[in-house]
């Protein structure tokens, strides 16, 4: 028996995109936090730690179904930008970064080191350079429609803003008996 009007409107295939675009929103990517080592204000030639928080706290996928489509979203944090105030302080970073926890030197995947002062003249008079974060979210999806299999992927891109002081330790070396 052949299926009626209705059971063939609910077999008949619905746009992918539309599950996917669910699935993605279940994701819950949000902009990211941004961290540094060491504090406010940071000093020139001190390398900073840059790092977002709480990037290993999302969920990895989410599914969802409308009609006759199912699909599953799976999310990778593939890249993080990072903009940082004077012309030029452009970093990217491979994933979120390594958290600083008091170690010494560089970090082993994300930082910086500035070179200038945050001065009023280099800053708009903010005496802040604005350091700007932006999270590169590959996410894939695949799963079926009407019976058939579908996939596809988009990169998102989410960013948030914040700012820095930077500061100068000067010193002095005065040796003895000269």
């Amino acid at each position: 028996m052949a299926p009626g009007p209705a059971q063939a409107a609910a077999q008949a295939a619905t746009d992918p995109a539309v599950p996917a675009q669910v699935a993605i929103n279940e994701l819950d990517l949000d902009a990211p936090v941004i961290r540094f080592s060491g504090g406010d204000p940071a000093f020139v030639g001190v390398p900073i730690w840059l790092w977002l928080d709480g990037v290993d706290e999302l969920p990895p996928q989410a599914t969802a179904a409308v009609g006759a489509a199912r699909v599953t979203a799976t999310a990778e944090l593939t890249a993080v930008e990072w903009t940082l105030g004077p012309p030029g302080a452009e970093v990217v970073c491979r994933g979120a970064g390594t958290p600083w926890t008091g170690q010494d030197g560089p970090s082993p995947d994300c930082g910086y080191s500035y070179t200038a002062r945050s001065l009023p003249e280099r800053t708009g008079d903010s005496g802040r350079f604005p350091v700007t974060a932006t999270a590169v979210w590959q996410v894939d999806w695949q799963g079926v429609s009407a019976g058939a299999p579908v996939a596809g992927g988009e990169e998102l891109r989410l960013t948030t803003e914040t700012s820095i002081a930077v500061d100068e330790v000067q010193t002095l070396v005065v040796g003895e008996g000269e």
